[in-house]
């Protein structure tokens, strides 16, 4: 048997001393890795808290608030309760004190009312909401209009600022930089389109012709269910206006809203 030296016995202790240190250290980066990963697994639950909702439910939690709002004629209304659940809606946001692109799409509204035929009122709703609700009271709401020509089914809104601001967000009508936010005329050029118990929703622009903004609205409400309106089907990206498919061989495009 070889003779252990006195080196050689310290060598040995002092390599099992850094073998089981080394194992010490191992167990207990392990034990701080598994807590850290319990830890974020908490805390994603505490952050999502996951419920088992409907797409229809979810949608309307996060870009349908059930804020309350007022009419041109004072009556308080609920916006999903009363206003859009189980309708097809056509929402803009307007002041009356803007004189830039606010008259021009209210005015154009109007020519599309009179395009649908009688249906504003009937199975499609058109709401006007201000941007100004600390100036816009409904008699205000009441005289624009008038002014503009604006029918039955046509409802003009107004509410609390911070719920104006809730909603308007909610929708999708607002800006990163904001100086850019803070400016209202911003905010004023598109029109929602939507049919909510089919969760479609889109926009198109307000400032574009009557003619093409009654034409996504028909297409964009109707082609779900009949599969074309007027020879015009629907795509899921685009709509085609009639005869521009036949004579340009291209589609106009509308702004689908695919809200997460």
């Amino acid at each position: 048997m070889k003779r252990m030296t006195r080196r050689g016995w310290l060598a040995s202790v002092g390599a099992a001393g850094a073998t089981a240190a080394g194992a010490v250290a191992a167990a207990r980066a392990q034990e701080k890795q598994a807590n850290n990963n319990n830890g974020r697994a908490g805390d994603a639950g505490r952050r999502y808290n996951f419920q088992n909702l409907s797409p229809r439910e979810l949608i309307q939690r996060r870009h349908l608030p059930n804020v309350e709002l007022v009419t041109q004629d004072g009556k308080r209304v609920r916006f999903y309760d009363d206003l859009v659940k189980d309708r097809r809606v056509v929402i803009q946001f307007m002041f009356t004190r803007c004189k830039d692109i606010c008259p021009v799409i209210t005015h154009h509204l109007a020519e599309v009312q009179g395009l649908l035929g009688g249906r504003v009122g009937r199975d499609i709703f058109f709401y006007s909401i201000s941007l100004s609700p600390g100036e816009d009271t409904p008699k205000e709401l009441r005289a624009f209009a008038r002014e503009h020509g604006a029918g039955p089914g046509w409802t003009f809104l107004t509410g609390k600022p911070e719920d104006i601001l809730h909603l308007r967000r909610s929708l999708g009508f607002y800006l990163d930089d904001p100086r850019q936010d803070a400016d209202l005329n911003n905010h004023s050029g598109m029109v929602v389109v939507g049919t909510e118990p089919l969760m479609r929703w889109a926009m198109c622009q307000g400032g574009a012709k009557p003619e093409w903004i009654a034409t996504v609205i028909r297409t964009e409400m109707d082609a779900p269910l009949q599969g074309a309106v007027d020879g015009v089907r629907q795509a899921d990206t685009a709509i085609q206006l009639k005869g521009t498919v036949n004579e340009n061989k291209q589609a106009a495009p509308a702004g689908h809203m695919h809200m997460k």
